[in-house]
């Protein structure tokens, strides 16, 4: 019987539950450590007229303070050719900051605390300049952040073909903002760097994968592969953020060979919340148009993506929007065009879905605002329009190619577990009887795209002298559960335990090659991979076999059932993994299944969600009360850890649409620079999750396994965002910018009133 498909407990969480895991801050380096503090800008746009540094270099365990002088190091460039390169991010600030939280100088010392004195030492001269921190405001100022780049659109989308309205019986316009937020993990920023005896570079990163981490340090070092040794042990969460390198990062192997000491580094929760890239930052322009009948014939986004100081992920970001415009509809009038623009704010990064919850966003709050407008149920509308299952392979307006879906289906169930019509009528009584608690239903459907972006996956399984095998994988988890997923796939394919699997990952000595864990990627393409490694090795051990047991190889027999190779036909003559191993090691010859899959093309995985709140006019108070999530996903491998990642990401989806926002003053100074101020979801502010499984295998890799880790953010936050706009249209709100907090509830409902 297959382990797959089984709810197999999380073989990490032993170690997590008692003496804990190794991260990065818990490595022991060589004698001598140091720890690095920076100094960082506290405005949001200043020319620097002098730093300081003396006083602080002569505190004491002080071992040296740099500067942007001091380093002979060119500034990161744009890590896309269609951004100038004149928006490159320095090491350290030269000339200029651009966002508060911006490093100006680095403290070397003997001890954190001593450096954080030192670090309060160093005296910056800054001279303000003219401050932008709204992209609206930023598009076509006469304030440039990069005078030699001419402009501050960091990147354009131009429009392909304009879309005609003139036809439409209906015409909604909106403009959306949807919110920057802070990915917020558990463990912030920290990594740690020395020079070995041998002159090779080792570095410790908390990332989402070593072998890109490796690559960053070479370009910015000008070492080659070689000369650096990348190892991510265990990671407290990344969330896309964690997908970059950061210059503060880069920096320390620098900074160790300038010194002649191992550096360490750990930023503190107020600077990762102004240091690490922020998420989403899009100003959307929306404009549905269709028939009274519940059709809609056309639809144009324009985004304005906030790229923050430097352009980096974030602004590439609305290729991802466009790439999923239309969603789950069959409407092929279509147009959209952005423009990335650099404030004086952090710089944007990739946060969970990355692109493709804007999409969403967007078209289900447009879909909910012309449903209102025609006085139509939102789900029938949705029925109207959606594509049909015959209609796979399907290429959207845009060129995307989705592989399968059965939106229909993915709602009707959700509408059906959720109580849709006797929800509706508990909404119609309390409206009748002017209930002060408005009840609030919300709708999405959604469609993402995962795996995308070409490329493989490194995967081996190795047979070791005891019988047991040794995984080894390019991806690099933090917080998914791939060395209980990746085990499970080997134990099935050779037909051991899993006990017997031991997985390994995040080491650039160990493992050759890697990739960055994110796009929801891994168990189609790394699980794939490690799976037909898994074959390889079966394939070579049953050769093996077949030399022991004096036979020709294609009359043997893996019998995954009982763990052993037999003759066909004659079971009792077998030998065990046992004696295939050891007469491996006798030779020296082990045997090592390699693979490197790469999958024909992107899946996209989709859903339904049903969200129910409850709104307090009197107070603007918003308490979510259900929320039903229909998934597909494929095949799933571990129903466990699906899960596990479904609610997470409905956790952070929630959180979006009710409570997290990034916020600067006018002069660009971050008002939400800890979790005093910036509203992290908690336990207490969610109701218990409501999820069906619903599984449509793709024909493109050999697990039938879609991605799973961001379906959650991008089906939940449209679905709690409509859901309070639905509980606000009796009193005369039309719509609500996220997050719908309490105060901007209120703020709402009594301009409405008067």
């Amino acid at each position: 019987m297959s382990i797959l498909g089984n709810r197999v407990l999380r073989t990490e969480d032993p170690k997590f539950l008692t003496s804990g895991g190794e991260y990065v801050a818990d490595v022991e380096l060589p004698a001598g450590a140091t720890h690095v503090v920076y100094v960082r800008a506290t405005m949001a746009h200043a020319r620097i007229e002098s730093i300081e540094v003396d006083e602080a270099r002569a505190m004491p365990g002080v071992v040296d303070v740099v500067t942007a002088s001091d380093l002979d190091l060119d500034p990161m460039p744009p890590p896309f050719p269609m951004i100038d390169a004149a928006m490159g991010q320095p090491y350290l600030a030269r000339d200029v900051v651009r966002y508060v939280g911006e490093p100006i100088a680095a403290v070397i010392a003997e001890s954190e605390a001593a450096a954080l004195d030192a670090a309060e030492m160093v005296v910056v001269d800054l001279d303000p300049l003219d401050t932008l921190v709204d992209p609206s405001t930023a598009d076509g100022s006469d304030t440039l952040l990069f005078p030699d780049a001419g402009t501050n659109v960091a990147m354009a989308i131009p429009s392909k073909d304009a879309v005609s309205f003139d036809g439409c019986e209906v015409v909604v316009s909106q403009r959306m903002v949807n919110q920057r937020v802070a990915a917020g993990p558990i463990e912030p920023r920290v990594a740690a760097a020395y020079w070995g005896e041998d002159g090779r570079l080792v570095h410790y990163a908390s990332c989402q994968g070593a072998h890109p981490v490796r690559d960053a340090i070479c370009a910015g070092l000008g070492l080659e592969k070689e000369q650096v040794r990348v190892v991510s042990p265990d990671v407290g969460g990344g969330f896309g953020a964690k997908g970059r390198s950061y210059p503060e990062e880069i920096l320390l192997g620098w900074l160790a060979r300038r010194v002649g000491r191992p550096v360490r580094w750990a930023e503190t929760r107020s600077e990762n919340m102004v240091g690490m890239g922020h998420g989403r930052a899009q100003i959307q322009d929306v404009t549905i148009g269709g028939r009274r009948d519940g059709t809609i014939t056309a639809y144009r986004l324009h985004v304005l993506q906030d790229a923050g100081a430097y352009p980096h992920m974030g602004a590439v970001l609305p290729f991802m929007t466009r790439t999923m415009l239309s969603g789950v509809y069959s409407f092929t009038d279509t147009e959209f065009d952005s423009s990335s623009i650099v404030t004086n704010t952090t710089p944007t990064a990739a946060y969970r879905g990355a692109g493709r919850p804007e999409a969403a966003a967007a078209i289900e709050r447009a879909v909910d605002l012309f449903a209102a407008e025609i006085g139509m149920d939102p789900a029938e509308v949705r029925f109207a329009n959606f594509l049909s299952p015959d209609q796979f392979p399907y290429t959207t307006p845009t060129g995307t190619n989705y592989d399968s879906g059965d939106y229909a289906t993915a709602l009707r169930t959700a509408l059906d577990a959720a109580g849709y019509d006797d929800l509706r009528a508990e909404q119609a009584r309390r409206r009748a009887a002017a209930d002060p608690v408005e009840l609030g239903i919300g709708i999405s459907v959604y469609v993402e795209i995962t795996g995308g972006g070409g490329g493989g996956e490194y995967g081996s399984v190795e047979l070791l002298p005891d019988g047991k095998v040794l995984a080894k994988t390019g991806s690099s988890p933090y917080g998914q559960g791939h060395h209980t997923a990746w085990a499970m796939l080997v134990a099935d394919r050779l037909g051991l335990s899993i006990e017997d699997v031991t997985v390994v990952h995040g080491d650039t000595d160990v493992v050759p090659t890697g990739s960055v864990t994110g796009g929801s990627r891994s168990v189609q393409i790394a699980g794939s991979s490690i799976h037909d490694a898994a074959g390889r090795l079966s394939d070579m051990a049953r050769e093996k076999a077949a030399d022991l047991l004096e036979a020709a190889s294609e009359d043997v027999v893996h019998d995954t059932e009982n763990r052993r190779f037999h003759v066909a036909g004659t079971p009792a003559r077998a030998v065990s993994w046992t004696e295939v191993a050891e007469a491996t090691a006798a030779e020296g010859n082990p045997l090592v299944g390699i693979s490197d899959f790469s999958q024909g093309g992107a899946t996209f995985p989709f859903g339904a969600h049903v969200a129910v709140v409850e709104v307090d006019t009197e107070t603007g108070r918003v308490e979510l009360r259900r929320l039903v999530a229909v998934d597909d996903a494929g095949t799933i491998l571990n129903p466990l850890l699906a899960e596990g990642q479904v609610h997470g990401g409905l956790a952070q989806g929630a959180a979006q649409a009710l409570l997290e926002e990034v916020r600067y003053d006018e002069y660009g100074t971050p008002l939400t620079a800890n979790f005093g101020d910036y509203a992290i979801v908690t336990a207490t502010d969610l109701p218990s999750f409501e999820r069906i499984a619903m599984e449509t295998p793709t024909h493109l890799n050999p697990l039938g396994a879609k991605g799973i880790g961001e379906s959650g953010t991008i089906g939940a936050t449209p679905a709690v965002h409509n859901a309070v706009c639905d509980a606000l249209r009796p009193r005369g709100v039309t719509h609500i910018d996220m997050p719908c907090t309490a105060e901007k509830v209120w703020r709402a409902i009594e301009d409405a009133r008067s």
